[in-house]
């Protein structure tokens, strides 16, 4: 689902030492800069690359990375992380989408027959991904959370769909044209939604680059309300808190003692990538798979398994 509900428990209370870190709302603009993500209404023409890379020039950082491709005349939520929270965005390239698209048929439909032809694909569906996508072209099973067809005109279908991350809307059209009949293309395509993002979170480009001298000329920080906490690219994991005490062997990749943990999210399963943090603030650790192995930078957001105790890619 787009986001799953859970349940958290409390196994004890402890405090924390603010010395190990400040919670995301305390951070300065330029912490934030080096440990953040900005979520761009990406525009039709570029790629998400070049979008990125603008982010990245506006904000003058070495590093930024987007959290999921859109084709050059897709709009719509593009998170583009900065710095460090480029070690993280991997991690919302398996979350929840949401599009709105409209699908052009290529001959004429009764709007029942529509309406039925798009229920059957509600649910787990496979796919092979297009000849322009740059991956494996091998048939995969994806789940579709929802379709919800908003608007037929003619020929034109409008449509919402909530999808795992992974799916490729362009191919549903041409899937749901098949079953149609008729044949069908995607026509326009929007993303409205990816993890916990949506269209009411993103900025333009311009009004990235307008918060960000404002901010370098005048100290105005209201690019405070643009630039999001690394911790939002996890909020879509399940959660471990852990004492303070346990973060620094965590982070160099021993395993998790059960006298470490304070509060868990119910639902975690073996293989599992869960989200840790030291405290019920937000203050992040890493986000790890529960069976572990390998070894990570204190800084790491995720950790390459099996290493054989070398530091993670990412870290290198």
């Amino acid at each position: 689902m787009l986001s799953q509900k859970r349940r958290r428990l409390i196994k004890a209370e402890a405090e924390t030492n603010p010395n190990y870190g400040k919670p995301p709302s305390r951070r300065s603009v330029e912490e934030l800069i080096e440990n953040g993500v900005a979520i761009v209404d990406k525009p039709a023409g570029p790629t998400s690359h070049q979008v990125s890379a603008w982010v990245r020039d506006i904000f003058g950082v070495e590093k930024a990375g987007h959290g999921g491709t859109l084709d050059p005349n897709v709009t719509g939520v593009l998170p583009v992380a900065l710095s460090n929270a480029t070690k993280a965005i991997g991690l919302l390239h398996s979350a929840g989408k949401e599009y709105v698209a409209v699908m052009r048929l290529h001959g004429d439909a009764r709007e029942d027959e529509i309406r039925k032809a798009c229920s059957r694909f509600v649910g787990k569906i496979r796919q092979t991904p297009p000849k322009e996508a740059a991956v494996k072209r091998v048939e995969r099973e994806r789940e579709i959370y929802y379709l919800d067809i908003l608007e037929i005109k003619g020929r034109d279908v409008l449509f919402r769909v909530g999808c795992e991350g992974g799916t490729y809307i362009r191919v549903l059209c041409e899937d749901i044209g098949k079953e149609i009949g008729c044949g069908a293309h995607m026509h326009e395509l929007r993303r409205t939604r990816s993890g916990i993002f949506e269209e009411k979170d993103v900025h333009t480009l311009h009004d990235i680059l307008d918060a960000y001298i404002f901010w370098k000329e005048d100290g105005d920080e209201e690019i405070k309300n643009i630039i999001r906490p690394m911790e939002d690219l996890l909020s879509h994991l399940p959660t471990v808190v852990v004492r303070d005490s346990a973060v620094d062997a965590i982070c160099h990749g021993a395993s998790l003692a059960l006298p470490g943990v304070l509060q868990v999210d119910t639902g975690i399963e073996k293989d599992t990538v869960v989200a840790v943090y030291r405290d019920r603030e937000g203050h992040n650790c890493c986000s790890q798979d529960i069976k572990g192995g390998g070894r990570c930078d204190r800084h790491c957001s995720h950790v390459n398994k099996g290493n054989d105790g070398k530091r993670c890619r990412d870290c290198r």
